[in-house]
């Protein structure tokens, strides 16, 4: 079997300059970008039920454009106007930057990290101790934001603002493709709501990052493994994942696509 039909379970690339449209043209294969998730708000009453005032914090933390998005959506819902004074703390200027959408970028009042982790954002928090700062988070959390501002005893709330829900499939939308690629548990979860009963057959499965490739292998029904590096491939085949795993650098992934659409064969 050769791969004729990708489905990608992401938006589609903003960039015609997409490493995916120059697989589609060198192997000749339709490339469809339709994600399985898509992020919604909380709704007022739901905010309204963790008990916080916004307006109670002096600074803001940002890790995501999601998370921009929904806190001045959910703000305007709430009819909470946000003070001039309100200083914002991001992860990356590329997020920083993105604030503009909602307020006046004003230097003295927007901070942010170097290389997008918010490790290299503390330094920075530190420095303005005395704030206290609300973070508005995902359904779909880990506690790293929680536990380095508890280690540095910083004052500060997190509260959920939006989740991760599945962007279910019309009844007449057609599912009939070669390779399928995940880039998150939420996905896997989605297919499995959507298609109960799917098989996966000839179906060649590809995740994206370790925790994306656990969620495969819990779901119990896929067992076909690619990956452009063979090391790789069996380090991840001894730990006992069925499925592939194709790392955490996007350079590495595009490649590991590349070969397995170049390849496939049975």
């Amino acid at each position: 079997m050769k791969i004729k039909k990708v489905l990608v379970s992401q938006p589609r690339p903003t960039s015609e300059k997409s490493p995916y449209f120059d697989i589609a043209e060198k192997y000749g294969v339709e490339i469809v970008f339709r994600p399985f998730i898509k992020v919604e708000s909380l709704s007022a009453k739901e905010f309204r039920q963790q008990k916080v005032s916004i307006l109670d914090h002096t600074a803001i933390v940002f890790t995501s454009r999601h998370a921009i998005d929904h806190f001045f959506t959910l703000c305007a819902e709430l009819r909470v106007t946000i003070p001039e004074t309100m200083k914002y703390f991001c992860t990356s200027e590329a997020i920083a930057l993105y604030i503009q959408k909602y307020v006046q970028y004003r230097k003295r009042k927007v901070f942010f990290g170097a290389t997008g982790k918010f490790a290299d954002l503390m330094p920075t928090i530190i420095k303005h101790n005395t704030e206290k700062y609300f973070i508005p988070m995902s359904d779909v959390h880990n506690d790293e934001v929680r536990d380095a501002l508890d280690k540095a005893k910083i004052q500060h709330t997190e509260a959920i603002m939006y989740r991760t829900v599945s962007n279910d499939f019309g009844p007449d939308e057609a599912f009939n493709y070669d390779m399928l690629i995940f880039f998150s548990p939420a996905g896997i979860q989605s297919l499995l709501k959507n298609f109960p009963k799917f098989e996966q057959g000839d179906i060649a499965i590809a995740s994206f990052g370790p925790s994306t490739a656990k969620a495969v292998k819990d779901a119990g029904k896929f067992t076909i493994i690619y990956c452009a590096d063979f090391n790789v491939a069996n380090t991840r085949l001894k730990q006992g994942f069925d499925s592939v795993t194709v790392g955490q650098d996007v350079n590495f992934y595009i490649d590991a696509i590349n070969e397995m659409v170049h390849s496939i064969e049975k």
